[in-house]
């Protein structure tokens, strides 16, 4: 896999807790730290239970904001853990300052456990998960496992200022969740691990991704069926794929009924590239590649996507990837002033179209399906 150096400016649109167990209280802000549950915090001992106990009791307290405290110089070794709301609380601040590790195997899975995630949040309103820690995946002994943060069903959710390191799958998973604010985050894994996307977007609108930097083996980002009104900004990304809209309807059964737009408005502007592997790349789920899976002329479509003020270099010969699905297509595909070449003198960077239009304003290299329009002056 070669690498890719992407820097984006994008504009778009259980029991109640006793006292003793409290930190501090005020009319604002309750703090349940994890170490008075029973955590020890060397890296090694399962602190997994005193999680959960801490979790329960701040979900069930009925002020107006309560913090899961997990303390600086501390790493908390979790096994898989299933936070659920709803929460009596109107706000809950998952507040990592210390470190959480995963176990060094899926032996920590049991046939009970979803082997596909980790740590997962269900259906809480107002979660605020940040603090500067980090979330350490030890996903090089078991690469194609599992998501290490996944949030379902989590509106007004904010994701800001963790680290995430070697995640076993994708690192960050986000679903079913309306007005969602991520940023300050950093996203690391090793290039050639697999399928090790940085955060992973489905049925999900108005979310905000800001001021990021992602390195991983996989996408960056991958915008997947149900999302829409994405605003992604100022994002470092690179190696990976880049960002990745992804048609593949055997994702749910129930987009094989719509034919509505399920992709607008998103608007990609002042990008910066160096070093790409498919600079821009639309289409389908596949890896090293993009190949057509929506069956029986299933209703996806893409469309009203604007890349503006782009410039850079691309690691692979197809710099700009447009791949839909035969029945829907991509539309009204906007591609203004964008100068991409290759990342070799020997070659030159080119641009494969299949099943999409829009239009194409002073862009290098050609994009066939593009109607060439004339610069606006100023």
């Amino acid at each position: 896999m070669q690498g890719l150096v992407v820097t984006f400016f994008i504009i778009s649109f259980a029991s109640f807790c006793s006292c003793n167990r409290i930190l501090k209280h005020n009319p604002k802000t309750t703090i349940f730290s994890v170490m008075d549950y029973g955590a020890v915090g060397d890296g090694v001992t399962d602190d997994s239970k005193a999680f959960g106990k801490a979790w329960g009791d701040a979900c069930e307290k009925s002020d107006s904001i309560g913090t899961i405290e997990v303390p600086q110089g501390k790493t908390f070794m979790l096994k898989p853990l299933k936070f659920t709301g709803p929460c009596k609380f109107s706000s809950i601040n998952f507040k990592v300052e210390g470190n959480i590790v995963a176990p060094s195997s899926t032996d920590a899975w049991t046939n009970d456990d979803d082997k596909s995630k980790w740590l997962e949040f269900v259906s809480i309103y107002g979660l605020i998960f940040n603090g500067g820690g980090q979330i350490n995946g030890h996903g090089s002994v078991w690469w194609e496992s599992c998501h290490a943060l996944s949030f379902n069903k989590c509106n007004n959710l904010q994701l800001s200022d963790t680290q995430h390191l070697d995640s076993a799958k994708g690192n960050i998973s986000i679903s079913g969740s309306n007005n969602v604010k991520v940023s300050n985050l950093t996203i690391t894994a090793p290039q050639d691990s697999k399928n090790t996307d940085g955060i992973d977007i489905s049925d999900s609108n108005y979310v905000v991704i800001d001021h990021s930097t992602i390195a991983t083996g996989d996408d960056c980002i991958a915008l997947g069926s149900g999302t829409s009104n994405i605003n992604i900004t100022n994002i470092t990304c690179g190696p990976g794929h880049g960002i990745r809209y992804i048609q593949n309807t055997l994702l749910s059964v129930r987009f094989h009924k719509i034919d509505e737009i399920i992709h607008r408005k998103n608007i990609y502007h002042f990008l910066s590239l160096f070093c790409c592997d498919h600079v821009f790349s639309i289409g389908s789920l596949g890896r090293g590649g993009v190949y057509a899976t929506v069956e029986n002329g299933s209703g996806l479509e893409i469309s009203g996507v604007t890349y503006k003020d782009v410039k850079g270099t691309s690691a692979s010969e197809i710099a700009i990837n447009l791949d839909c699905n035969s029945s829907e297509g991509c539309h009204d595909i906007i591609m203004d002033d964008i100068n991409l070449t290759s990342h070799t003198s020997s070659s030159q960077a080119t641009a494969s179209c299949i099943n999409a239009n829009g239009e194409g304003i002073s862009v290098s290299p050609k994009v066939p399906c593009l109607a060439k329009k004339t610069p606006t002056p100023y």
